[in-house]
């Protein structure tokens, strides 16, 4: 079954609260949390991203999907182990050393999360090829980390082809998940790659019919 992240970076923090019980009745899966610190990507929302991560740990039980756009990965890990996310997911970019790669996968099951870890579209899957066997999920960028309401970049399409192909020839236990630019006339092509969790943003939350707009991008 397709799961659903509900990204909430561009929620306008007046109608938060509303906007999160909206896509909760929608039938997502996931609270998706973008943290970006202002050093790996340009924007800084920290502050913000927590009181959103706070805010839905507190109405809704839906797990928090947390993906740390940032360069100092365990202070993160840290400050968000306390809300139980479901899932954390760092970026391969950013831990830079196989030796700080495994350290992080470690300190995020020892939190009792499941472990992601992100590639941005520049990098290839052969990066992250030695982690499969030790983590639950990789996130493939389809746009650039950073901004919100992009369009998805058609080729990345490709890299989640590959590695769904890798993954199931090694028998390998991970969900695919895809962040940027996914909507309703895009998320058939990232299913159909392999894709089995999809992060949406703009499209959902600006929807004015959010449980439609769920079962369309899901395929149902």
């Amino acid at each position: 079954m397709i799961e659903v992240s509900a990204s909430l970076l561009n929620v306008e923090k007046e109608n938060a609260t509303r906007t999160m019980y909206n896509l909760e009745t929608g039938k997502i899966d996931y609270f998706h949390i973008d943290v970006m610190d202002g050093k790996f990507v340009e924007k800084n929302n920290t502050e913000l991203m927590k009181d959103y991560a706070l805010t839905a740990s507190h109405i809704s039980n839906l797990g928090l999907d947390v993906h740390l756009m940032v360069e100092n990965i365990e202070e993160f890990v840290d400050e968000y182990s306390m809300l139980e996310p479901e899932i954390i997911t760092f970026h391969i970019e950013a831990s830079k050393t196989e030796e700080r790669t495994k350290n992080i996968i470690e300190e995020i099951k020892n939190c009792g999360s499941r472990v992601g870890i992100s590639i941005s579209p520049d990098t290839s899957i052969e990066e992250i090829k030695k982690y499969l066997p030790y983590i639950h999920l990789v996130l493939v960028m389809t746009v650039v980390p950073g901004k919100g309401a992009q369009s998805l970049i058609p080729e990345t399409l490709e890299k989640v082809k590959a590695l769904k192909e890798y993954i199931e020839a090694n028998n390998l236990d991970i969900d695919i998940e895809v962040d940027g630019g996914i909507k309703d006339v895009n998320a058939r092509n990232a299913i159909d790659a392999g894709a089995d969790i999809l992060v949406v943003g703009t499209y959902l939350v600006y929807s004015e019919n959010i449980p439609e707009a769920v079962k369309k991008v899901k395929g149902l």
